[in-house]
């Protein structure tokens, strides 16, 4: 079950639902754990494979690759300037990136007309409740309202 809140937009004063998280994140012990009930490897060797992903992972994106784990998605780099644009294309250069993000976009199953039907990590069944509770959890994520425009940075980009 997934959780929301009612939220009031300063922008527009309208009301929107904010999806919440709650608890403490999962962890790797616990992804790896899963992995392996799941699977016909160890826990111990889930986890050996969990740990070195995120170096995996920047390896390939640092040679200017993108990478697509099947059932997942694809990750990849993208360079922020901080509004620190120029005048002219024979101006622009490396010297103007000031930062790295990481970006996901989740795998994605299409009919034959090119509609999307699925999205990985999106369960189908999935149900709202509203969140009766006091206290999230700080690592709350991206937060989109029903005007589908993001409320709030990830802290995992």
């Amino acid at each position: 079950m997934a959780f929301f809140k009612r939220v009031q937009k300063k922008v527009n004063a309208l009301w929107y639902p904010q999806s919440v998280t709650v608890g403490k994140p999962v962890t790797t012990d616990e992804i790896a754990d899963e992995l392996a009930i799941r699977s016909t490897v160890t826990r111990g060797d889930t986890y050996a494979v969990m740990k070195n992903l995120g170096a995996v992972l920047g390896n390939y994106m640092a040679q200017g690759r993108s990478v697509k784990i099947e059932g997942v998605g694809t990750f990849y780099y993208t360079a922020a300037t901080n509004k620190q644009g120029v005048e002219t294309s024979q101006e622009v250069s490396a010297s103007q990136i000031t930062g790295v993000r990481v970006r996901f976009l989740p795998e994605v199953g299409r009919n034959s007309s090119g509609q999307i039907m699925t999205r990985s990590m999106v369960n189908t069944k999935i149900f709202w409740e509203e969140w009766g509770g006091t206290s999230t959890s700080t690592g709350s994520g991206s937060q989109t309202g029903s005007d589908g425009e993001n409320q709030e940075e990830s802290p995992l980009l």
